[in-house]
């Protein structure tokens, strides 16, 4: 998140001059522009005429106290933080203080450091809130699917392209979610391919037994309930991209089978002994590393390396900046018309939560999120009581020390449930593991609610 530039203009409001004098010498020395005023009154005559991003203000004060100043600041101007000081400190005054719009307390004394930490965190919270309003001002072009104004993205972008000019081989890797096979239609429809066949297959939801007939078609008769001659995968794929997902499931055996596509670009149907030419591009996905599967002597080398000419490695969520808000502006759009609704506003609350959140399941975790709340939403305003509870209590429990690691292990396998309502096989994808090791864990004591 961008940080506070050091030059913003802030307003201290306090009735002792001494008070006034130390605040801005000290915030000056920061770089801060600072204003003064000796009272509320004085204070609203300069909120009136000069632009200001932060006001810190005494509470006890003649005529107006800084009650009533932080009520009128709310009540009258936008994108303004509010720290308040007092000599009187008490938990009541925080509460009402808090309550009524203040986004920090500060008892008197305060050292320095105290007082340049409440200032930063009180700016950077007005920062990260106008970075969102700009953010979702509009609603971002998607190409192909795809968005993203983060470093890590507009690398992935530049990588498609080169990609695209090309005719080799591209393995794209990357968590669950985070988008393989939009990266994969974007290289296919950008490149002299494009009007020819995209064919994905989901190497992973396909069984082994089925495998070989489905990519490499049969002949009639090649096999029990085999009654007609069936094109495969392969051949449908003539002439365009075929997208190999999950290419990490294959067997060693059906690995071979490909490496001979890749090297001689022929196939051979099952229960045939001709082969047939084919001009395709292949392009393959992966959440697991492969190249650890190729040193333990699970993934062939020569196919790693065959099908490796060009890696793009997609970044988690978590790991994309302020990209989670461009995400939700889209999808809240998206769904909100496909719903026939007016588009859903999301509170500041809401955003802080959205975008802390770790997503697990990445981008189409976001994704199932945003329908889901923008379906089931009543209101226009999506506030953190309507988010799930999963996300609502993050932070507290990111925040605990002092649990085992089985226990961190047992609480993040029931968030990834919880996100995907129970689907197991979606789990294990964003698990990184696969449905045998997750049975197993779920048929351990420690997933036991009790």
């Amino acid at each position: 998140m961008a940080k506070p530039t050091g030059k913003e203009r802030i307003l201290i409001v306090d009735d002792s001059a001494d008070t006034l004098e130390m605040v801005q010498r000290n915030l000056k020395s920061e770089g801060y522009q600072t204003f003064t005023a000796l009272s509320a009154a004085e204070a609203i005559e300069i909120l009136n005429a000069t632009p200001i991003d932060l006001v810190i203000t005494d509470i006890k004060m003649p005529k107006l106290s800084g009650y009533d100043l932080i009520e009128h600041i709310k009540e009258n101007f936008k994108d303004m933080e509010i720290v308040v000081i007092t000599g009187y400190p008490s938990i009541k005054g925080a509460v009402k203080a808090v309550k009524i719009g203040a986004e920090e307390y500060l008892p008197k004394p305060f050292t320095d450091t105290e007082l340049f930490s409440v200032v930063q965190r009180a700016l950077e919270k007005l920062l990260m809130r106008k970075t969102m309003k700009a953010q979702l001002q509009k609603v971002p072009s998607a190409p192909f699917g795809l968005i993203g104004k983060s470093g890590s993205m507009k690398k992935v972008f530049q990588e498609i392209e080169k990609a695209a000019s090309t005719v080799a081989t591209v393995v794209i890797t990357g968590e669950s979610g985070t988008g393989k096979e939009l990266v994969a239609r974007a290289i296919h429809y950008c490149s002299s391919r494009a009007s020819a066949p995209f064919v994905p297959v989901n190497c992973g939801g396909i069984p082994e037994t089925l495998l070989e007939s489905e990519l490499f078609g049969y002949v009639k008769g090649a096999f029990t309930g085999a009654f007609e001659t069936r094109a495969g995968f392969f051949q449908t794929a003539d002439g365009g991209t075929i997208f190999l997902d999950e290419i990490s499931e294959t067997s060693l055996a059906m690995q071979v089978k490909l490496l001979r596509v890749l090297q001689e670009k022929e196939i051979c149907m099952v229960g045939s002994r001709r082969t047939q030419k084919v001009d395709i591009r292949i392009l393959a996905a992966t959440n697991k590393d492969i190249l650890g599967l190729v040193k333990a002597d699970l993934f062939r080398e020569d196919l790693y390396y065959r099908l490796n000419v060009i890696n793009i490695n997609i970044p988690a969520l978590r790991d994309r900046e302020d990209d989670t808000l461009l995400l939700i502006r889209y999808f809240a759009a998206k769904f909100a018309a496909e719903s026939n609704k007016p588009l859903s506003q999301f509170s500041d609350g809401a955003l802080r939560v959205l975008k802390s959140y770790n997503w697990p399941g990445n981008v189409r975790e976001l994704e199932n999120i945003i329908h889901r709340l923008v379906i089931m939403n009543e209101e226009n305003i999506i506030d953190v009581p309507d988010l799930p509870s999963l996300m609502r209590s993050s932070t507290i429990r990111e925040s605990r020390l002092d649990r085992t690691l089985a226990e961190v292990e047992t609480e993040h396998i029931r968030n990834v449930l919880d996100s995907v309502k129970g689907n197991k096989t979606r789990a294990a994808e964003i698990l990184g593991i696969d449905r045998k090791t997750l049975r197993e864990k779920l048929n351990k004591v420690i997933l036991d609610p009790t």
